[in-house]
This record gives structure tokens, C-alpha cells and sequence, in this order.
């Protein structure tokens, strides 16, 4: 695995689990709603809507921001996938530098 592809996989689970973090939080946040149901006091009630409007807006923005990430990464698989297509020869000589100096560098350690 070369440095872009480490970098690429580093950013795709930094992703993953920055998604997963807000998705527990988010569901922490609704256990806590769904227990307190039975708590009384404007203060708190008046609290409680906050919290319900700015979990709402969270999920919406989560779900919109995991669909840009989903068009652009099939946009760029497409444009990979033409890429190759068009120059075969080109991408070939690529990949064959690329190993050779993957390889270069692990003969070296």
C-alpha cells in the first residue's frame, strides 16, 4: 500500500468513526429525551425542545453529509474508471512504477 492509498484509508475510518461517535451521541441524546419524559418545569421543558430541534437538525445534516460523500466518492471511482479506460497503457506504467518503488523502499528495510 502506497502513501496516498494509507492516507485514503486513514481519512475513510477517521470518517467512519467521527460518523459512528455523533451516531452514539445522537442516541445517548434520544435515551436521555425518552427517560426524562416524565420530568416537569418550563425551564427543563423549554430545554428539552432545544435539544429535540438540534438533534433533528444534526440527523438531517449527518444523512445529507454522508449522501455529498457517497456522490462524490462514485464520481470519483467514474472518473478513475474512465481514466483507465481511455489511457490503459498510461495507468498500466503507473501502477508499474508505483510497485517498483513500493518495492524499492521495502528492499531497503
Amino acid at each position: 500500500m502506497n502513501t496516498a492509498e494509507n492516507a485514503a484509508e486513514l481519512k475513510n475510518l477517521s470518517r467512519t468513526k467521527l460518523v459512528a461517535d455523533v451516531r452514539a451521541v445522537i442516541a445517548d441524546a434520544e435515551a436521555y429525551l425518552g427517560a426524562s419524559v416524565a420530568q416537569s418545569g418550563e425551564t427543563y421543558s423549554a430545554a428539552r425542545k432545544k435539544l429535540e430541534r438540534t438533534l433533528a437538525t444534526t440527523k438531517t445534516q449527518i444523512a445529507e453529509t454522508l449522501r455529498e460523500l457517497d456522490e462524490k466518492s462514485r464520481a470519483a471511482a467514474r472518473a478513475t474508471d474512465a481514466y483507465v479506460h481511455e489511457r490503459p497503457w498510461e495507468s498500466i506504467a503507473v501502477g508499474a512504477g508505483v510497485g517498483l518503488l513500493v518495492g524499492l523502499v521495502l528492499a531497503r528495510r
